[in-house]
């Protein structure tokens, strides 16, 4: 039997409540933090929620609050779980009220557009905290939320916060591994976002299995040499939050970032699909900042170069199919 902790989740999205209720039937103590109190009122009233995660009921167990404060009270784990857009802004309103024996751990995929860093990094500064650990792999919301079997990974330089957090999250249906290399498991987690865009953009376009196949490979390489460069270890690629979650985000009818390259390659506009969509794809707002790190670094990245110039109107989707079937002709070496 685990010993309860006091568990604090940051974000009432879709992946947030997901790991609020996955916390709180591990026999944590749990507060779910949202920024609007009419949202968590309506969780509060209909006993789900229905913007970011339908059907799936929220137990009166879990303690819902607006007030930062309040969320992190005698908090054991903070879970960062915002998205990329407003994740500074949101960890400065929590700058200085969590416990000082806290844990904290990220969530969130991506990169901040502020500060063009990680995002566990941007929370340390944002927070003034030692280091924040990062959480990743492939990992619906819409599947966690309803136990479906997932295996993720925890990336902490300090190896006894790694397994501590390891242990709370753990359960029947939820494994998690750990590892030492967080900036691997973090560039994972972002990049896959921009490869899913292009995936999607040619299942829109009507091609088939071999483009899908031939984009998660090359796509695999790109993330592996930007995260060499960056500082990762290239065998963590190999893993959970490297192959597992760029097939899982490229795949899934529910990849939010897959959904807006398919529409794209379909002939909608960006302005028009983010019109109607409640939750973000965090590709769309990564991209452009993936390819600027890219160059900053020195890293050849060709899919993800691709799809920004889509996503700014630059290309059209079939003339950024063009673009990449005729580059010169290499050498397949992973990583390269």
């Amino acid at each position: 039997m685990k010993n309860s902790h006091r568990v604090c989740v940051v974000g009432n999205g879709g992946w947030g409540t997901a790991l609020a209720l996955l916390l709180f039937e591990n026999g944590n103590d749990v507060t779910l933090w949202g920024h609007s109190q009419e949202e968590l009122d309506g969780i509060r009233a209909t006993g789900e929620n229905k913007p970011y995660l339908a059907g799936v009921k929220i137990p009166d167990g879990i303690r819902l609050t607006s007030d930062p404060s309040e969320a992190v009270r005698d908090a054991d784990l903070v879970v960062l779980a915002m998205p990329s857009h407003f994740y500074r802004s949101v960890c400065l309103r929590f700058r200085g009220l969590i416990p000082a024996g806290a844990d904290v751990v990220s969530v969130a995929k991506g990169f901040c557009e502020e500060t063009m860093e990680r995002l566990s990094v941007t929370a340390a500064k944002a927070l003034d905290w030692p280091e924040v650990a990062a959480l990743s792999g492939p990992s619906h919301a819409e599947e966690v939320g309803r136990h479906i079997p997932t295996a993720v990974v925890v990336a902490c330089t300090d190896v006894e916060k790694a397994h501590r957090i390891q242990t709370i999250f753990s359960g029947p249906r939820f494994r998690v591994y750990t590892s030492g290399d967080p900036v691997g498991v973090e560039l994972g987690g972002a990049i896959k976002n921009v490869l899913a865009i292009a995936v999607g953009l040619c299942d829109g376009l009507g091609f088939g299995d071999n483009s899908r196949a031939a984009l998660i490979t090359r796509g695999l390489a790109e993330m592996a040499r930007f995260g060499a460069a960056a500082g990762g270890l290239p065998e963590t690629f190999a893993g959970l939050s490297g192959i597992g979650d760029l097939v899982v985000t490229c795949t899934s009818r529910h990849s939010r970032n897959r959904g807006v390259g398919e529409r794209l390659g379909r002939g909608e506009t960006l302005a028009d699909i983010q019109a109607g969509m409640k939750q973000v794809a965090e590709g769309v707002w990564n991209c452009r900042l993936v390819c600027a790190m890219a160059k900053r670094l020195g890293v050849e990245m060709p899919i993800c170069m691709g799809v920004q110039a889509v996503l700014s109107g630059e290309l059209a989707p079939k003339d950024a199919v063009s673009y990449l079937m005729g580059r010169d002709s290499k050498p397949e070496v992973y990583g390269r």
